[in-house]
């Protein structure tokens, strides 16, 4: 499924290349003839004494190699990744900060300033010299020869762990693990069957490599600016694509039924389902009638042909509380309801029927909205029938409606002003930016 503003391709070439870029590094290329002489074993020589290597033996043993390196840096994904889902809760924070690490890192890679425990090597001693190399100690032997690296590997590795713990599953974690690893090995790979050829291109090219890490150091920074900007939404999900839970009966209008799979109306055409098979039918939203803080009636319905955003939230609530100005400054920009953009808000109060509201009373809430001077109508869901029909289990969280009535994403989580402007915007446009 797609999110709003998926910038996901860029991300994972953006990864790769920085994989790329962290093997022509002086701490991997000066090693290289050793690992190679390690893995070929006693290779002959021709008439010119210059080594020849047999293709076969060296293509295995590279392969066992990289897998070993690969397993090394997946032990350290799957940490991360697991750290990521534990704060899942506030994955647009964890990105941000993700986002200013990396750039941190990115200036220590192009050499703005130095952050020692990076620079320190970590490695085992393994001793091959003069023993007979397997596939098993190739694979053990790239997987200690990993940690060697860290002086030079250390800062694009840690910018994929941070990307990776942010990441909006587990397995798009590992897979930007995978992507990186991918990006590292290849040459190692190329190395495996080009072994003479390979190795006298990389003596010969030697004085280039230092540019090597200022190009990767420039990516770290491409890479952190997108992560706090939002643009590796694709990888960090803060917004996502529509899910609505099933539920029973609420406060909603019977035109609008709730479906997890809301399939078209029968008898409509389907000839656009059908020119994206892959994509399912958007969910249509909820439908409601509740009453705001100045006593309004608001019917989801009546504003079909508009876009909504409608965004749950808590007075007891910091991240609502930081992005509520926005909402109120972007109310007004569009015309306070009266354009193309409907702005409500949703609370959840406690009341004598529904003591265990999320909130306190309806008066408090209306209260809090008048001492901050805030305007935009909040509807009180006095049931706490539509906080189910929408699945709301963090706040704030905020569903773009489409003006067709379906529903076109959510975010959970706190926004910025440019994020929520970009998904009114992909939302008034019916497409998501790619």
């Amino acid at each position: 499924m797609q999110g709003f503003a998926t910038t996901e391709h860029i991300s994972f070439l953006l990864v790769f290349l920085e994989g790329l870029l962290s093997f022509f590094s002086p701490c991997v290329i000066p090693l290289i003839p050793i690992y190679v002489s390690y893995l070929a074993g006693s290779g002959e020589r021709d008439e010119n004494g210059n080594p020849i290597y047999r293709r076969s033996r060296v293509m295995l043993h590279t392969l066992f190699f990289v897998l070993g390196i690969s397993f090394a840096f997946f032990l350290l994904g799957i940490g991360f990744t697991a750290v990521g889902t534990f704060f899942s809760g506030h994955r647009t924070l964890f990105s941000r900060i993700g986002g200013i690490v990396i750039l941190l890192l990115g200036l220590v890679q192009v050499g703005f300033f130095e952050l020692k425990f990076l620079q320190r090597e970590h490695k085992f001693h393994l001793n091959v010299a003069g023993k007979k190399m397997t596939p098993v100690a190739a694979f053990i032997m790239g997987f200690t020869f990993s940690f060697a690296w860290t002086p030079c590997v250390g800062p694009a590795l840690s910018s994929v762990l941070i990307l990776a713990s942010g990441a909006k599953s587990a397995l798009a974690g590992n897979l930007l693990v995978l992507v990186y690893a991918l990006g590292f090995v290849l040459p190692f790979l190329a190395l495996g069957l080009f072994t003479t050829q390979a190795l006298g291109f990389l003596r010969r090219n030697q004085k280039l490599m230092k540019y090597t890490i200022k190009a990767g150091g420039v990516l770290l920074i491409i890479i952190g600016i997108m992560t706090f900007t939002g643009w590796m939404n694709g990888i960090t999900s803060y917004l996502s694509a529509p899910r609505i839970p099933d539920s029973g009966t609420s406060q909603s209008e019977p035109a609008a039924p709730v479906s997890s799979e809301s399939a078209a109306p029968s008898g409509a055409p389907s000839s656009e389902a059908s020119s994206r098979e892959d994509a399912p039918p958007a969910p249509v939203a909820p439908g409601f009638t509740l009453v705001d803080q100045d006593g309004n009636t608001h019917t989801l319905s009546d504003y079909k042909g508009k876009v909504v955003f409608l965004n749950f939230w808590a007075t007891w609530c910091p991240p609502c509380q930081k992005e509520m100005p926005h909402i109120e400054e972007l109310y007004k920009e569009y015309g306070e309801n009266t354009g193309d953009v409907i702005f409500l808000g949703v609370a959840n109060p406690k009341t004598d029927e529904n003591p265990y509201g999320q909130d306190k009373s309806p008066e408090e809430i209306a209260a809090f909205l008048s001492d901050k001077g805030y305007t935009f109508p909040t509807v009180m869901d006095t049931t706490g029938d539509v906080f189910a029909q929408y699945g709301i289990s963090a706040f704030p969280t905020t569903f773009m409606i489409s003006a067709d009535g379906t529903v076109f994403g959510y975010a959970p989580g706190a926004m910025t002003k440019e994020m929520m402007q970009s998904v009114i915007q992909q939302t008034l446009d019916g497409k998501r930016t790619e």
